[in-house]
């Protein structure tokens, strides 16, 4: 039995749904409105326009015998003139109207992959069920609705007009009449299909809500899909970190120094005066402390022994930094030893600390911090002075 689809689409699938049609949307909205527009502006509009349809014919029967094919043109550009302004402002209104029911419905879009040819779509048992679905079902009765509607509105407004249509009554009075009634006819009927269409709306909302659903096994794929599989950016991360070490470790060869407490620790620091104060090319713990001290020992780079100034270093300095300010003489101390054995011609090998002074002034460790080369924490890591060295 397959697994219920109880979620709520993710923002991807909602996206997908979207180029596929897969959208609550009704037809019907922007037109009953843009009807109903016509069924507001119709009275004002036709009693204008039949003001000026008076003055035409007032202007044409003043002239008599005199008229002319001049004013005949005259008179018949000057009546098409104002039906072309009436029509402008219905058909922008219209215009207007139509956008706003789209932008009110999720706005434009274009369902690409709706219109694509589809083999499915001649199945003719498919068709079948599209046929006498649930949809087919409610497009029935909407259409049902609408004619039962609109059709006893219309009768209601023709029996209105009925009075006017009969006996001596001026024209000016039927046409009043008349156009009043159909005005209140094409607004009723405007104002019922609306309601019918933002019923329409709900009942494809809840259809196409039903139908976009997913299972929680598909949301928590999309999920893993979206933000990646934890296997794979553990698997990426350890790649990160193995090409960081390989850097670190390349640059261990042109390090002047490295300090090292012996075992536990060891801080590679290179000294270029034109750049400041010592940095730190490659520091680390446990494993990778003795892959340091081995490719140390292998380039001749020299080591000291110095237990605090290397637990110093290791908990307040990251690679690519310079050491605190703090620790600039016990480092000035153990550089100028090693300058001086390089200017003799030796160098390499493991030595004690030149310094004198055990203590060391206190060092603001860093916070909480991205190991960049995963290196274990040293047992021990205070930045204090030990009890001996």
């Amino acid at each position: 039995m397959s697994e219920e689809k109880t979620e709520k689409p993710t923002a991807k699938k909602r996206k997908e749904n979207r180029k596929e049609g897969q959208v609550p949307r009704t037809q019907e909205l922007g037109g009953w409105a843009a009807v109903l527009l016509v069924g507001a502006a119709l009275p004002s509009l036709l009693g204008h326009e039949l003001g000026t349809l008076r003055d035409l014919m007032a202007t044409s029967l003043s002239t008599g015998g005199e008229a002319s094919t001049g004013m005949a043109f005259r008179i018949l550009h000057e009546g098409l003139l104002h039906a072309f302004k009436a029509v402008i402002i219905l058909g922008s209104g219209i215009m207007l109207i139509g956008v706003a029911g789209a932008l009110a419905q999720g706005g434009f879009f274009l369902a690409t992959k709706s219109v694509k040819p589809k083999l499915s779509k001649l199945n003719p048992i498919s068709g079948a069920k599209r046929l006498f679905g649930p949809q087919a079902l409610w497009e029935g009765a909407k259409m049902l609705m609408k004619s039962a509607v609109v059709g006893l509105l219309v009768w209601s407004a023709v029996r209105g007009m009925m009075p006017y249509l009969g006996g001596l009554i001026p024209i000016p009075v039927v046409l009043a009449g008349v156009s009043d009634h159909a005005g209140s006819m094409i607004r009723s009927v405007a104002v019922a299909g609306l309601l019918m269409a933002v019923l329409d709306y709900l009942v494809q909302r809840r259809r196409v809500g039903k139908k976009t659903r997913m299972t929680k096994d598909e949301v928590k794929r999309e999920h893993k899909q979206s933000e990646g599989d934890p296997l794979v950016k553990g698997a990426m991360r350890a790649r990160q970190l193995a090409a960081a070490r390989n850097r670190m470790m390349a640059d261990v060869p042109t390090a002047d120094v490295v300090l090292v407490n012996p075992t536990h620790v060891a801080i590679a620091l290179r000294y270029e005066p034109e750049r400041g104060a010592p940095r730190v090319v490659a520091r680390g713990a446990g494993a990778i402390a003795a892959a340091i001290r081995e490719r140390a020992g292998e380039h001749r780079v020299p080591l000291v022994r110095d237990v605090p100034l290397a637990r110093a270093l290791y908990t307040s300095t990251q690679v690519g930094h310079e050491i605190p300010p703090e620790l600039f003489a016990a480092v000035a101390q153990v550089l100028a030893f090693v300058i001086s054995r390089r200017s003799r011609g030796a160098s390499g090998g493991e030595h004690r600390s030149p310094r004198v002074e055990e203590d060391l002034p206190a060092v603001p460790a860093l916070g909480r911090r991205r190991r960049t080369t995963e290196e274990p924490v040293p047992p021990n890591t205070s930045a204090g002075p030990p009890t001996g060295r």
